[in-house]
């Protein structure tokens, strides 16, 4: 003990004392009362070292002061300050699922304002473990077990914990990065930056990003628009009259299709039909099918091409538009937009949590009324892959929150289980037998399809029986690759490909993903008109009787005679109906013919050259336009007459059971839910599913009538 009290009452031993305390009553509240998705044995690891090197680095800086308690004095503010910044984050996390940013912290009465009328109301009892470090601090200091070092410190000693500090955390970032590549890159979740870097580097990553992108906006003034809206204005494509205004009215349903692309449709693997129940969709004379539309993502991925098919403009060159602009970005998005026009409903649902791709955020600036993350689906140990909760669950436990929607309604299904690593547990796969390519993940991606399949033509058979079908518009996209360049080798032989002939343009023909609308009565058929994710908001809006013109969206509909049939890929290559162009490693163009995949000398072809740098030129122009109105925020300068900016302070996500209910009851006889339709009975029975989890009991998903009934009974 008594060499304790001496190595305690040494500068150096106290601040050792501190970071052992605040590094104990962090992880307590990692584990206690944050969601992090912590999911393997190395995960915990990081988890359990990332708050270490940066509170080292903090608290070394009192260390460079030379008189000592002057010196003390300012490693007790860091101290009490990174404290107030844990405990600032569990309460905000109570609130809002997330954590504390760097513009939350400077407006810190509207930090507080968001927390209610009393923060108080979010402490829990176990929160006095969080002040035991003060009581612990103070008694030591207070008996004297700790005495204030006098003597002052070497400044390689200081200089050499600092660097301790760091090379703690270069260390921590590179088993992160193993563990999750691009990390700071790509920035999938706010919350994985706080799981493999801590709360310190969270907020100093967003502030630094803050910075930047106010930086640029900062810049921007309204006459940006100008050049924005002549553009728009010479590019738009007028609405098909056969098709305007079809399905005005009407449900729209969007199911997002994880990772799926286009050849999976119509294939056999072994005799067998890989998506059967898509294959017939596809096939439908209700269906408007389209057999040559690309995803256009960039890093963001998923994210990407939820943005482009709810504002019509591209994402970003690097990185996820969602994460790095989604919280502070001005939007003209589809939900806001049927909302504000036609009186849609508007709701995600989603198996993953709601902070993965910063969604809980970017939904809210896009008018979504609701979202059912998985705090809204009734988990187990076995209903959930790395992404989230399995897709014939979401689903199928989708239909209690589905059935109170008012209608019309404007809903989004992001299914997750179709994506890498494709891994499917044995007894959620019917026979289907996958093919032998020597290849895991090529092998195991037709599992999961067929797995996709079936969770689908489940969710339809609910849709008819409930009768929500004969008043919806079915919308079903392929999000992005599934098989990666370097995987398609591999799958090439399946395709009837040899793998050695295997190309760049072979590869970019694997950009094609479904894109399929489907209502009754809808006059259906193989569309084979060029497009991409870009072009799907002005297509649906027009299909629903709004006409686009007004709006800033950078993509057209899809149906317009008008519409320009140029594909655009994120890293400005493009494809026409005739041609694929690809850049080398020079940046110089390489032209393909569609139809045989021969390859062009554009110097033998100089007309074809000339068209070629005409083409590239209105790629560049496009996306560049799309980077410069999200870096600048520009649509803050440009409201459409009739559309009101959302803002998004009046939005929550964390009571939508009870929202759902009274709006129900303050309509009455108004309600035009499902549920009230059905003369307030649920339809969730209705929901057949053979998901080996529920043993064919539905009883804790379909909840719901209890739920019910207890709100009823609290409220009265």
């Amino acid at each position: 003990m008594n060499k304790l009290k001496y190595i305690l009452s040494k500068r150096l031993g106290f601040m050792s004392l501190l970071i052992f305390l605040l590094w104990i009553k962090t992880i307590i509240a990692y584990y206690l009362d944050f969601s992090l998705g912590v999911s393997d044995p190395l995960q915990h690891l990081i988890l359990i070292i990332n708050p270490i090197a940066t509170a080292v680095i903090l608290l070394s800086i009192a260390l460079y002061i030379n008189r000592s308690k002057v010196s003390y004095i300012v490693i007790g503010v860091i101290y009490i300050l990174e404290s107030i910044l844990l405990y600032g984050n569990i309460l905000y996390y109570r609130e809002f699922s997330d954590f504390l940013s760097f513009n939350t912290i400077a407006g810190a009465t509207k930090v507080s304002k968001g927390l209610g009328s009393s923060a108080t109301n979010l402490i829990q009892s176990h929160d006095f473990i969080y002040d035991l470090d003060f009581i612990i601090i103070a008694i030591l200091l207070l008996t004297h077990y700790i005495k204030i070092d006098p003597r002052p410190m070497r400044k390689l000693t200081a200089i050499a914990t600092t660097f301790l500090g760091i090379f703690l955390f270069s260390f921590n970032l590179t088993i992160a990065e193993c563990n999750r590549p691009q990390l700071l890159g790509r920035t999938f979740d706010r919350a994985y930056i706080v799981k493999y870097l801590g709360l310190n580097t969270f907020l100093a990553y967003d502030s630094i990003k803050t910075v930047q992108n106010n930086q640029v906006r900062s810049e921007a003034v309204g006459t940006d628009m100008d050049d924005v809206l002549s553009y728009l204005n010479q590019n738009y494509a007028k609405p098909n009259p056969s098709y305007y205004g079809k399905a005005k009215g009407k449900n729209i349903i969007v199911i997002h299709l994880e990772s799926f692309q286009q050849f999976l449709i119509n294939d056999k693997v072994n005799g067998q039909e890989v998506t059967p129940f898509l294959n017939s969709l596809y096939n439908d004379k209700n269906t408007m099918s389209f057999d040559n539309f690309y995803h256009e993502v960039g890093q963001g991925k998923t994210s990407d091409a939820e943005n482009m098919l709810e504002t019509g403009l591209f994402g970003l060159p690097e990185g996820s538009l969602f994460s790095k602009l989604g919280s502070d970005n001005t939007f003209q998005a589809a939900p806001a937009i049927l909302g504000q026009k036609e009186g849609y409903t508007s709701a995600v649902f989603h198996g993953n949590i709601g902070s993965f791709w910063n969604r809980d955020n970017v939904y809210k600036n896009m008018g979504y009324n609701y979202f059912f993350d998985s705090s809204y689906f009734n988990k187990t140990a076995d209903s959930s892959l790395e992404y989230g909760m399995k897709d014939k669950l979401m689903l199928s436990e989708s239909a209690k929150y589905l059935e109170q929607l008012q209608q019309p309604f404007y809903a989004k299904f992001i299914t997750v289980t179709n994506h890498y690593p494709f891994e499917l547990p044995d007894e959620d796969n019917d026979g289907f037998q996958a093919p032998d390519t020597g290849n895991s993940a090529v092998n195991n991606y037709f599992l999961t399809a067929h797995y996709l399949d079936n969770a689908l033509k489940e969710f339809f058979d609910y849709l008819k029986s409930s009768g929500i079908y004969d008043n919806s518009m079915i919308v079903l996209y392929g999000d992005h690759y599934g098989l990666s360049n370097s995987q398609n080798p591999d799958l090439a032989p399946l395709l009837g490909v040899d793998a050695n002939d295997w190309t760049d343009f072979n590869n970019s023909q694997m950009q094609k993903v479904p894109f399929m609308v489907h209502m009754k009565g809808l006059k259906g058929g193989i569309n084979h008109t060029y497009g991409g994710e870009i072009d799907v908001l002005p297509t649906l809006l027009h299909l629903a009787g709004i006409n686009t013109k007004q709006y800033v969206e950078l993509g057209t509909d899809l149906l317009s005679k008008e519409h320009k049939q140029i594909v655009i890929f994120r890293n400005k290559n493009f494809i026409t109906p005739n041609y694929t162009v690809l850049k080398d490693s020079d940046g110089n163009p390489e032209v393909f013919k569609n139809k045989t995949g021969e390859q062009i000398d554009l110097d033998q072809n100089p007309v074809l050259k000339q068209k070629v740098a005409k083409w590239q030129k209105y790629v560049n122009d496009k996306l560049k336009l799309s980077d410069t109105i999200n870096n600048k925020n520009l649509l803050r300068f440009y409201t459409p007459s009739g559309f009101t900016p959302v803002d998004p302070k009046n939005q929550s996500y964390q009571n939508e059971i009870q929202k759902l209910v009274q709006t129900r009851d303050q309509l009455g006889l108004k309600s035009t839910s499902v549920y009230s339709q059905n003369n307030d009975k649920s339809t969730t029975d209705l929901y057949n599913t053979d998901a080996p989890e529920l043993n064919g009991d539905r009883t804790d998903i379909d909840s719901w009538s209890s739920i019910l009934k207890d709100t009823n009974d609290s409220s009265k």
